[in-house]
């Protein structure tokens, strides 16, 4: 199924795909971890975790298109009773970043989920660009810190790496 938003189209990932899907998150998430922290042989994100995503009930899958191109791929996960949605996954591939495909690929999802009362997300506290993108463009308010002294309850006690332990909660509120 092609949905059409703005001029980017949004494909739903069937789930034979998401072998695909799950390499091409771990592979870009990857790039910021080995630009920040050197290469690691240590996992970025598991395959756990992005199931957790992919797997969601609530979940939606999109591959997004411009033109043609694939460009990036989004989880969301919509409930539709309270309309609290999450940014489980946004990613844009490497080749095509710096071209403003994030914002607009934002600009659609709201357009998409216009119910939507509260989105939120979370990422990493050294992704500078991230952190950038989602406060300063796009308006969203950092409303918690994981970390050491306070930690989320899905950490506490494992042994991932600090900089997967580590990060902000964002919401934006309509």
């Amino acid at each position: 199924m092609m949905n059409q938003i703005s001029d980017l189209q949004f494909k739903l990932v069937p789930e034979q795909e998401y072998n695909t899907f799950r390499q091409d998150v771990k592979d870009i998430f990857s790039i910021a971890v080995n630009d920040t922290f050197g290469h690691s042989d240590k996992e970025v994100i598991t395959d756990e975790a992005i199931n957790h995503s992919l797997f969601n009930s609530n979940a939606e899958v999109y591959h997004v298109y411009e033109n043609g191109e694939k460009v990036a791929g989004v989880v969301v996960v919509i409930d539709k009773e309270t309309h609290r949605n999450k940014l489980d996954i946004l990613f844009v591939y490497p080749n095509v970043h710096s071209k403003g495909l994030g914002g607009k690929i934002w600009t659609a999802i709201e357009n998409r989920y216009p119910e939507t009362k509260v989105w939120e997300l979370v990422t990493p506290y050294f992704e500078k660009r991230n952190i950038h993108f989602y406060v300063n463009k796009l308006g969203f308010q950092i409303v918690e810190f994981f970390n050491e002294y306070h930690q989320d309850p899905k950490f506490i006690d494992s042994e991932q790496p600090t900089f997967q332990k580590e990060f902000f909660r964002f919401e934006k509120v309509f």
